[in-house]
């Protein structure tokens, strides 16, 4: 998806979040939804793809901390995972009832997630541990605790 696609998304996406602590629940949970049906794969231009595998995480997100998640993101995993062979696309999604971020990350195949090397994600993580507390004014720890991590299977 053309860079531009990217931040339109982006930016839409960010609508949804700050309507859902507005209080516009039902048009935060349906944008995001209808995002992902329009939404242009990342490599569209040099032709369609299919995904093979979701990593699948989730994150404790506070509601006074979704800007913050997302800047974090946005320093540290996001310009990591776009540089990495195998990387698809993803989506971040934020649930304003149980305060969770939910990130949906596509691959090309599982072989491509899994031959990332530990440290490799050591280091983005710590990166973006150290992005979130300066963000979030935390002093030790990671203010965005994971959740869970586990993996779709597209149908």
């Amino acid at each position: 998806m053309a860079a531009w696609g990217r931040r339109r998304i982006a930016g839409l996406l960010e609508l949804a979040l700050e309507l859902a602590m507005g209080g516009a629940l039902v048009l935060a949970l349906v944008l995001p939804v209808w995002l992902l049906s329009v939404a242009e794969p990342a490599n569209a231009a040099a032709g369609a793809y299919d995904v093979v595998l979701v990593e699948h995480l989730r994150i404790k997100v506070p509601a006074d901390a979704v800007q913050d998640w997302i800047q974090a993101e946005r320093g540290s995993w996001e310009p990591w995972l776009e540089a990495q062979p195998g990387f698809l696309d993803r989506q971040l999604l934020w649930d304003p009832e149980r305060e969770e971020g939910t990130l949906l990350i596509h691959w090309r195949s599982r072989d491509d997630w899994q031959s990332i090397p530990d440290q490799e994600i050591a280091r983005v993580q710590e990166r973006f541990e150290q992005l979130a507390q300066d963000l979030t004014g935390s002093q030790q720890g990671n203010p965005f605790p994971l959740l869970f991590e586990g993996e779709l299977l597209p149908q």
